[in-house]
């Protein structure tokens, strides 16, 4: 007896189970919009509520859902907890459509064990905004193009922008000048002053006199500067390359003194005479001969010389009044 009643019992449950897995799913289909403009977008969910562990074959979209509905977004699906045994999955799609037409979205089949349950239709109103002239063949702007104004604010804006990234780059380019490169900031021109050949020579033969050479004993050496400061002068002076001349050549070129500045060129034949004796002859001249040697380079000079004459600002203006 309790084998029979343990047996019934037992397939009670079995049936129970069976009955309860074999359940039918329910679908149902939704659009967020009934119509949308051509191109838009809107949602279309199919809501599955089906038992925890149920398998349920569901329809399998590629591109479109029907006709000219294309899908956007392939499907998202989230499962809600609805009951203890009860879960239910939401499969969304984003949807458009390119055509001005009515849709008809027609029921789908969703299959679990023996069973098929099908979707409720929908239908979407696709809607064409604006009228297209169909004997015109060209192509319009559905608005004229915009011409914005002109903004005075954001140009001010940019141009002080520019302004601002010029005056960093001037800043840096001193900066670096300065600190890096040790440079002043500013350069400099310094104009080389040319003195002229007489005021040279006759601050050579200054500067001569105050070291006393032959005073001290150094007779070759004050010789040696006197002839030195002679050759620069006529070179400069006389555009004659005396350095490289010895003193018979340095005569020759310069005999042209012989006639108006005889007392000149006889100057400069005695300096150059006695200069040779004591560098070559290693003559020891008296103190009159050294001291005749600095004055004639006194003398030569001041009577060789070209002053260049420059005018007075008095008599500048003076030039200029009577110009005017």
């Amino acid at each position: 007896m309790n084998k029979l009643f343990r047996f019934c019992f037992i397939l009670f449950l079995f049936l129970c189970t069976e009955y309860t897995s074999a359940q039918p799913v329910t679908v149902k289909a939704r659009m967020d919009s009934t119509q949308i403009w051509i191109g838009d977008q809107t949602a279309l969910t199919f809501e599955v509520v089906q038992n925890k562990g149920q398998k349920v074959k569901m329809p399998l979209f590629s591109d479109t859902i029907v006709g000219n509905l294309e899908i956007v977004e392939q499907a998202k699906s989230d499962t809600f907890n609805i009951a203890d045994d009860k879960v239910q999955v939401n499969v969304k799609y984003i949807v458009t459509s390119f055509e001005d037409s009515l849709i008809y979205v027609p029921p789908f089949p969703y299959i679990s064990g023996s069973d098929t349950s099908w979707s409720n239709s929908l239908s979407l109103k696709v809607i064409q905004p604006f009228v297209i002239d169909s004997t015109s063949n060209q192509l319009a702007d559905i608005k004229p193009v915009f011409k914005p104004k002109f903004n005075w604010k954001e140009f001010a804006k940019q141009m002080m922008l520019v302004f601002l990234l010029i005056v960093l780059a001037v800043l840096l380019y001193f900066l670096v000048r300065k600190y890096v490169m040790r440079k002043p900031i500013l350069k400099t021109e310094t104009r080389k002053v040319i003195i002229p050949p007489h005021v040279e020579a006759l601050q050579r033969l200054d500067k001569i006199r105050e070291e006393k050479l032959w005073q001290k004993g150094r007779m070759k050496e004050y010789h040696t500067e006197l002839t030195e400061t002679l050759r620069i002068y006529i070179e400069r002076m006389f555009n004659i390359n005396s350095m490289e001349m010895t003193s018979e050549e340095i005569l020759t070129h310069t005999s042209f003194m012989k006639v108006d500045k005889s007392g000149a060129y006889g100057a400069l034949r005695q300096i150059l005479t006695l200069a040779d004796l004591v560098k070559f002859a290693k003559w020891n001249p008296s103190p009159n001969d050294n001291e005749m040697s600095l004055m004639n380079a006194y003398l030569f000079v001041n009577q060789t010389k070209v002053e260049e004459f420059r005018p007075s600002e008095k008599i500048t203006d003076e030039i200029k009044l009577n110009n005017e």
